[in-house]
This record gives structure tokens, C-alpha cells and sequence, in this order.
């Protein structure tokens, strides 16, 4: 036996696995997801060791973390040789599956994850079959990484402490750096063909198109947040806290205009999956909208806190006969009479006219969203013409509390934008934003005026 494949992979229990992927599958999706990708990934595997020629010359280890050897015997069968993986960051793991795998007499070791679906048997026999004339193979990942690497044994020594000490385990530089760091020893290398891990919400419809009937399996949340954003680093950990708080199971995506601040990080730390989209809100939203796997979607400013129960909420309302969106009342931060006067004029015209605001966190089914085309590719008053349009589909309701109850279900809002430039300056800009939209006034005229009037 010259060569050995090993596989790396977790025990699927929720919570602890696939993290990055629980605001869109919740805590047991992303569970099914990382059991379904490592049977998957073992599947392959098995077809791989059926060839002739590879069953008498290969062995497999299975490096396991997050689970005992019982518990993976009971789901994966006792087949299979399983390894607990050693201590310290992936690169020390990696480096000491390579090391075992040499030191029991494997003249070429291969290491994979179960993350890339696009992994095949022919690709497997590519990978040890470079290594009988190069030191190194890599395959490298969409996403800057790799999802395969072997080594010769003879290269071990040099090539170990060199390739996975010290590296940025997780960036976009790792595929990069490995290289670079190879050539310096003057390693040969081979690469594979480049594929797609399945890490974050936007490669999910890559899992689809390999295994569809697995794919609809994992559980869909009922409900989607989309937040567009900006430089709201202020803002944003308190609106993510309160969501991850109050609808855990609810799906969040981040849609980011191009910030510098900590904004983009911050939604990572609250495990949110983020898009970055610099054409515009409105590119942004549809985006959004575009990967959102809920039956409802609602768009949410991100200086603005939902109300405990917001799911059901939306669930009753869009229920009501008649009515294709909703939103929620408005509060404002902060004391004045000034504010409350704005909270007034925005209840009669969200109630009488049907007009609420991006601010008063609109929300609709997907497939109406779908229906009516999503957001016009507007640079400013996007949310209004949205409006426009549903009202001659339906009702736009807002939101109360209950059905059939008149006390209403509330959004709070920063006060920044009244407190900047004042309220009446503030409400004139926004009354005269809607009257140069009814005149025809383009938008990005509109929009540029709107930028100047707002920096003054």
C-alpha cells in the first residue's frame, strides 16, 4: 500500500458545525448539510478504492474532530479507519496527517476535506498520480484556498515546516502563499482543476446542482432578513445581537455598499453571512433577495431594532386577505416633540396612503417579490416605487401586534438623520425628494441633491 488518502471531517452535531451557514439553515440544517457532504464526499471515495488498481495499492483514514470513534462508526460505518485529528490550528493537523501517513510506510500521502462536492474518483487518480514525478499537488479553491494537497514522502521533511507554519489559515492568500512558499524550495507543482468549496450562503446552489434531492432536505427558514449597509459599525452589532437574540432560527445576509470600517467583520463575528454589492441599495436588496432561502422577506435598515416576535408577526399579517406586503410602525429614538411629530405624520401616511418606508422594515412573500421584479435599479427612492407597485397587486398593511387588534407592532430607528440636520430640515428634504420623483426628475439628479443637501 504506497499511498493513503485521508479525509477530514466533523460529526455533524448542531451548533458545532458548518457555523457560517447557520443564519440561513439554522443550527440543525447546517448540521445535515456537513452529514450529507461527508457521506457524500465518502461516496466518492468508495467508487474511487472500487478501481482495481487503486484497491490494491491505497488505504483511507477518516481524521475526525467533534465526535467519539463510536459515534462515527454508528453513522459512517465500520469500514473505515478513523483518527481523531491532532491538537492546533489546520496547518498542525495537516501536517501531522501527513506525517503519519509517511511514517507507516505511504510513499504518497493525499489530504481532502468534504466541503468541495466537485471532488471526483478521476480527480483523486490525477492527485497521486502527479506525485509520482512532482513533490507537491495542489487543488486550488474558488475562494483563494485549496481543497486537496499531497506530498511525496521524500519531500516531507523540507516541505512540512515550510507549508503549514505560520500561514493565514481561512484568507484568500492561502493558495497564493503556499505557492510562493513551495517555489522557494524549489518544490515541482501540479494543480488540479480550479472548484468551489461550499463554506458561506452564496455557494449553497453549488451543493443543488451536485445533490438536488439531498439539497432539499436541509431545513428553510421561514423568514429573511436582509440588511443593507454601509460603514455601520456603530450601529449594526446591536441590531445583529437583538435578531440573533429574539429569531435565532431566522436567516440574516449582510448586503455591504463597499465599507471601511468594521462593518463586514462584525456581521462575521455574528455568524452573517455577507455580500458585497457597491452598485447601489437597490442592487444591494435584490442581491439579497436573489440567495434568500425564506418564504418571507424582510428588508431591514441597519440602524433599526424589530420587535420580539417579528416572525409570526409578518406571518399573520401577509395572511390577511388581500394584503402582498407589510411593515411595521415607526418609533424614533430620542425625546422631543419634533420626533413624535415625524412618528405621526409617518403613522397616517403608512395607514391612509399605504406608503410606509425602507426604514419601517417592509416585508413580502418571495415569490410576489419575484413576480413584480424586485427593487427597480434606482440609485435613491427605491423603496418608494416598490410601493407603488405592490399597492396595485394589494394591500400594504401595517403590522399590529395580533389579528384583529389595533395596537401596533413597532420598529425603533436611530434618530441620527433628524438629529444631523434637523427635523423640518430633514422631513422638507424627504417631501421634496417625493415631489421631484412625481415630477420626473431623474434619479440620479435626485440622488446627487439628496447627497449634497445631507453633507451640508
Amino acid at each position: 500500500m504506497n499511498q493513503n488518502l485521508v479525509v477530514f471531517t466533523r460529526y455533524p452535531a448542531p451548533g458545532r458545525t458548518k457555523t457560517r451557514l447557520i443564519p440561513a439553515l439554522g443550527t440543525e440544517g447546517a448540521a445535515t448539510l456537513q452529514r450529507q457532504m461527508t457521506e457524500h464526499t465518502l461516496a466518492t471515495v468508495t467508487r474511487w478504492l472500487a478501481q482495481e488498481h487503486q484497491s490494491r495499492v491505497s488505504t483511507v483514514r477518516v481524521l475526525t474532530t467533534g465526535g467519539s470513534g463510536a459515534q462515527f462508526r454508528a453513522w459512517l460505518g465500520v469500514d473505515w479507519v478513523y483518527e481523531a485529528q491532532a491538537a492546533g490550528d489546520l496547518g498542525d493537523r495537516m501536517a501531522a496527517a501527513l506525517a503519519t501517513g509517511v511514517a507507516a510506510g505511504h510513499q504518497r500521502v493525499v489530504i481532502i476535506g468534504i466541503d468541495c462536492p466537485g471532488i471526483t474518483a478521476e480527480l483523486l487518480n490525477q492527485a497521486f498520480g502527479a506525485l509520482q514525478a512532482q513533490d507537491l499537488v495542489l487543488g486550488p479553491a474558488l475562494d483563494g484556498g485549496y481543497y486537496l494537497i499531497g506530498l511525496r514522502a521524500e519531500v516531507l521533511t523540507l516541505a512540512v515546516p515550510v507549508l503549514f507554519t505560520e500561514m493565514a489559515w481561512g484568507t484568500n492568500q492561502v493558495l497564493s502563499e503556499t505557492l510562493h512558499r513551495a517555489a522557494q524550495q524549489g518544490l515541482a507543482v501540479m494543480q488540479l482543476p480550479l472548484l468551489q468549496d461550499v463554506d458561506d450562503l452564496e455557494d449553497l446552489p453549488l451543493w443543488e446542482k451536485f445533490c438536488p434531492k439531498e439539497r432539499t432536505m436541509l431545513a428553510k427558514p421561514r423568514i429573511s432578513v436582509i440588511i443593507p449597509a454601509k460603514n455601520e459599525a456603530v450601529q449594526l452589532p446591536q441590531v445583529l445581537g437583538r435578531l440573533r437574540r429574539i429569531a435565532p432560527q431566522a436567516e440574516r445576509i449582510l448586503c455591504d455598499g463597499g465599507s471601511t470600517d468594521d462593518t463586514v467583520a462584525i456581521a462575521q463575528t455574528h455568524h452573517t453571512p455577507v455580500l458585497i454589492e457597491t452598485g447601489g441599495r437597490a442592487r444591494q436588496l435584490n442581491r439579497g433577495a436573489a440567495l434568500a432561502q425564506g418564504e418571507i422577506l424582510l428588508f431591514l435598515h441597519a440602524d433599526t431594532q424589530l420587535p420580539e416576535g417579528f416572525e409570526a408577526i409578518a406571518q399573520q399579517t401577509l395572511a390577511q386577505a388581500g394584503v402582498v406586503a407589510g411593515a411595521f410602525e415607526l418609533r424614533i429614538e430620542g425625546e422631543g416633540l419634533g420626533l413624535r411629530a415625524v412618528e405621526w405624520g409617518v403613522r397616517w401616511r403608512s395607514r391612509l396612503l399605504q406608503l410606509p418606508y425602507g426604514d419601517q422594515a417592509i416585508f413580502l412573500r418571495k415569490d410576489v417579490f419575484d413576480a413584480i421584479g424586485g427593487f427597480a435599479d434606482l440609485p435613491i427612492m427605491e423603496d418608494f416605487e416598490l410601493m407603488r407597485r405592490l399597492q396595485r397587486q394589494g394591500r400594504v398593511a401595517i403590522a399590529t401586534q395580533a389579528p384583529g387588534e389595533l395596537a401596533p407592532a413597532v420598529v425603533t430607528t436611530s434618530a441620527r438623520r433628524w438629529q444631523k440636520l434637523g427635523v423640518v430640515r430633514t422631513t422638507l428634504l424627504n417631501q421634496g425628494m417625493i415631489l421631484g420623483y412625481k415630477l420626473g426628475i431623474s434619479g440620479d439628479r435626485l440622488a446627487r441633491w439628496y447627497r449634497r443637501q445631507g453633507e451640508s
